[in-house]
């Protein structure tokens, strides 16, 4: 009984472990990792680092790359010349001028052949031969035969794709979601997905193109909101998935909703917030404005630095910082501005950490650089 009671907490352990989310800083020049506590909990030792994906993160050592786990052990040795992140179990490393597929033992993956490989993403990944791309998926079985001109990335099981110069939309078994009757098409969002068909600019819902009137771009719904911008013209307003006017074009530039209001611009370039009613929420007052996070708090800037206001506008973190959508790391493809799961990347004074809620930095520490949290 004991040995079984040690196991399960030596297992619930290993699980939190691996589960935690880790995030890369830079301190006196050498890359570490950090918890969501501000505690170091990978010590700062690595030249170069990427953030973890799958449980691993690749690192750099004596100019080789390896990958190590959320404890900051190598789990492969740095034996390559380049890397790329672990997704869906594989990882592409580079040696002695060749890419290969590896497992997170290090173990090479026989693949079927490609001119050109790519990343895993969502179990799959692309093949190309001949300037054409299909599919293939974590089991080394093709999905697709390389026949599209263009397939982009998976969102949520879709991906947009190309084919006899036209745009549809494909799921991860190669069936077709959307034909191939676009000259554009977005991402994939349940809401809907935002396509353009000669000069009508619209929004596809269970099969049909709903035509936004006089639209000239509609931009991609964000996230679980209801609403997206659109432009006529040089005024922007917010239509349904419908292809209707909820809100009519009156703004110079707009941003996406999220809980509940969208940041919007007027013609003396300053921005405010609205609400799904088309209502002024927060007059316009700042130079610049993202969306609200989940938290209900959203960067606001002011002369060159950002704060963060409340859902009334009430400046609740002052404007004393720079913030940015990207990363320093190679590996980095993240495009979030603000709070995120409770936390903000952001700059103060040269240097970079979290602000927590109440404004103040994560572990009371900045470093030279910090990653977005990932695991």
């Amino acid at each position: 009984m004991k040995k079984f009671v040690i196991g399960i907490f030596a297992f619930l352990f290993a699980t939190s472990l691996f589960s935690q989310e880790l995030a890369a800083v830079r301190k006196d020049d050498q890359f570490g990792f950090i918890n969501k506590q501000g505690e170091m909990v990978i010590s700062p030792q690595f030249s170069k680092v990427g953030n973890f994906n799958d449980g691993m993160a690749a690192a750099l050592q004596r100019d080789l790359w390896g990958f190590i786990n959320t404890s900051g052990d190598w789990v492969i040795q740095p034996t390559y010349d380049r890397v790329k992140a672990f997704n869906s179990g594989y990882a592409l490393v580079l040696m002695e001028k060749n890419w290969n597929y590896i497992d997170k033992e290090g173990k090479v993956m026989n693949m079927p052949s490609s001119d050109k490989k790519f990343d895993f993403n969502e179990g799959v990944a692309f093949i190309n031969r001949e300037k054409r791309i299909g599919l293939i998926n974590a089991e080394g079985t093709v999905i697709i035969e390389p026949s599209y001109q263009t397939i982009k990335a998976f969102n949520n099981g879709y991906a947009k794709a190309k084919k006899n110069d036209m745009w549809g939309m494909i799921d991860k078994k190669g069936g077709v979601f959307i034909p191939f009757e676009y000259d554009a098409v977005s991402d994939y969002n349940a809401n809907g997905v935002i396509a353009r068909k000669g000069e009508s600019h619209g929004i596809i819902v269970n099969g049909s193109f709903n035509i936004v009137g006089g639209a000239s771009k509609v931009w991609d719904f964000h996230g679980d909101a209801k609403l997206t911008y659109a432009k006529v013209e040089k005024k922007i307003g917010f239509v349904n998935n419908k292809g209707e006017w909820v809100i009519q074009p009156q703004f110079i530039k707009a941003r996406a909703f999220n809980n509940g209001m969208a940041p919007v611009m007027n013609d003396k370039k300053q921005w405010g917030y609205v609400n799904e009613a088309g209502e002024m929420a927060i007059a316009f007052s700042f130079r610049d404005a993202e969306v609200f996070g989940d938290n209900g708090l959203a960067p606001v800037k002011e002369k060159k630095l950002w704060g963060f206001i409340d859902k009334t506008g009430k400046v609740v973190i002052p404007m004393s910082y720079d913030i940015t959508s990207g990363g320093f790391s190679m590996f980095s493809k993240n495009n979030i501005k603000g709070f995120n799961d409770g936390l903000a990347r952001v700059r103060f004074n040269k240097s970079w950490g979290f602000l927590t809620e109440k404004g103040q930095p994560l572990g009371g520490e900045w470093y030279q650089n910090a990653e977005l949290f990932s695991k």
